[in-house]
């Protein structure tokens, strides 16, 4: 059962933005830390942002400066804006409780970034 659902991705040209929208349970939401989750073809998974509950956050290396992850608890989301983005940023973007909870992977969201 899909209990988050991300959205906001697009095709965007490198050096532009998209900001990024995950929903989902409240339970979940007010309780953990949320990540922002990345996957590119033939790539794993992996982390680019979190959040604690007290709004600590968290970067990827290669995102730092460019990213910035907030979340608004009263909605059940957790944002992920991407500013100057790469096209090494390419990939389906997915939010998740982290460390992930097993079973709580949304579809995700595609964001490429392409001339």
């Amino acid at each position: 059962q899909v209990q988050v659902a991300e959205s906001g991705g697009g095709l965007v040209q490198p050096g532009g933005s998209l900001r990024l929208s995950c929903t989902g349970s409240r339970i979940i939401f007010s309780i953990y830390t949320m990540g922002w989750f990345r996957q590119a073809p033939g790539k794993q998974r992996e982390l680019v942002a979190s959040i604690t509950t007290l709004r600590n956050t968290n970067y990827k290396d290669s995102v730092k400066g460019r990213f910035t992850i907030s979340r608004d608890n009263a909605k059940n989301t957790v944002y992920l804006q991407m500013n100057s983005l790469k096209p090494e940023d390419t990939a389906v973007y997915y939010c998740n409780a982290n460390p992930p909870l097993y079973g709580y992977w949304g579809q995700g969201t595609q964001v490429t970034v392409s001339a």
